[in-house]
């Protein structure tokens, strides 16, 4: 059975009624968190693939959900899938038991729904598990790559912290007990030594409230939005990250275009699933383009987030009927391109934040000794 749009903008209708009753977080908000769900990305990938398995063997999707049930350890798990396997008893539809689940984003619900019309829902949940492992592996990639240089910034920042705060004010008593006429760059230094005395603690709280309040300020549009704009033109870093989340959308086109769905739909449905604000905007431009009647590809052109070679591939799969074989190989290059990328990150970060830290330590140690030359013609 073919995938219907006429479904698809009832359903939108739905949504929009919903989202005026209870505003849900942002998907990168539910889905990368440093203090852990209860459904994380990790466990949507074991549920997708040990359903797929299940429903390949033959086995019915409500028997699936029972044995998936009987495998988790945390009650909060059980009751999820036990109210997916009720749902499913008093006759709704898969992608209907999860509608109103904050555990699964719209993209997971227009995924199952489209397996569901297409006869597809075994390799739909198989291609979700594999889209949730690939986004696992690219989290752990950036995880491996950020956590040495992390470790070692967070070091040189207390060795600096330590000599502004105990080392410059032992100098700064000999230099004011001799009356010694202080250089440029040891009055700075003292300056700063004296900012901390005084404002250290606050700074401390602040970053510890920054951290506490990080959700309200992420699930803020206009902050979101500007940061990623700002982190997009930081150079490294902005190319990192778009091919991070290029992945993801040449996945996730990749799934739905497997599933038969129109290219317009499956531009919308993979927007929903990206929470990186020049990617949507892009996205959204994309769409508009294709109901003005412009092709996929001549939609793409003019947007800096995606590069003349993923749209020649483009062009290259609309002319030959392809689009799910091209998005798939473009996928399998943004994902080796994040591999590199974090690798190179990790190789970078290191030696700069050591050659920062060397500096600054150096300017504070030429700072407290260039007074003791005066010094010791004083004494002498």
């Amino acid at each position: 059975m073919g995938f219907k749009l006429e479904n698809i903008a009832v359903d939108k209708a739905h949504k929009a009624d919903d989202a005026q009753e209870e505003q849900k977080p942002s998907i990168l908000e539910r889905e990368i968190t440093l203090f852990g769900k209860s459904f994380s990305n990790k466990k949507k990938e074991d549920f997708y693939t040990e359903l797929s398995v299940l429903l390949k063997a033959g086995i019915t999707l409500k028997e699936s959900l029972g044995l998936i049930e009987e495998g988790q350890k945390k009650e909060k798990q059980k009751n999820l899938f036990n109210d997916l396997g009720e749902s499913l008893l008093s006759g709704s539809s898969f992608s209907e038991a999860i509608k109103d689940k904050k555990e699964f984003t719209e993209y997971e619900y227009y995924s199952l729904k489209i397996g569901e019309e297409s006869g597809t829902l075994t390799t739909i949940t198989k291609e979700l598990g594999s889209f949730f492992a690939k986004k696992n592996e690219q989290q752990r990639n950036l995880v491996n790559a950020l956590t040495y240089p992390i470790i070692i910034l967070v070091t040189a920042v207390l060795v600096v912290i330590f000599m502004l705060r105990l080392v410059v004010p032992m100098f700064q008593d000999i230099f004011e007990q001799n009356n010694v006429e202080l250089p440029w760059i040891t009055r700075f230094i003292v300056a700063v030594s004296d900012f901390i005395k005084d404002y250290g603690w606050w700074m401390v709280l602040l970053i510890l409230g920054s951290l506490f309040l990080r959700k309200a300020l992420f699930g803020n549009d206009w902050f979101k939005k500007r940061l990623d704009y700002f982190l997009m033109w930081i150079p490294y870093v902005g190319n990192f990250l778009k091919a991070v989340y290029l992945a993801q959308f040449t996945r996730a086109i990749s799934l739905l275009t497997a599933s038969k769905v129109p290219v317009l739909n499956s531009i919308e449905l993979a927007g929903k699933m990206i929470d990186f604000y020049p990617l949507r905007d892009a996205l959204d431009s994309v769409s508009h383009k294709i109901l003005q009647g412009e092709s996929l590809s001549n939609s793409l052109k003019g947007n800096h987030v995606f590069s003349n070679k993923m749209i020649s591939m483009v062009k290259v799969a609309e002319e030959t009927n392809q689009t799910e074989f091209m998005f798939e190989r473009l996928n399998q290059q943004y994902s080796v391109e994040v591999q590199q990328k974090s690798k190179l990150l990790s190789t970078l970060l290191e030696p700069m934040i050591i050659l920062v830290v060397g500096i600054c330590v150096g300017v504070i140690l030429v700072a407290m000794y260039l007074p003791m030359f005066k010094l010791g013609s004083v004494l002498g």
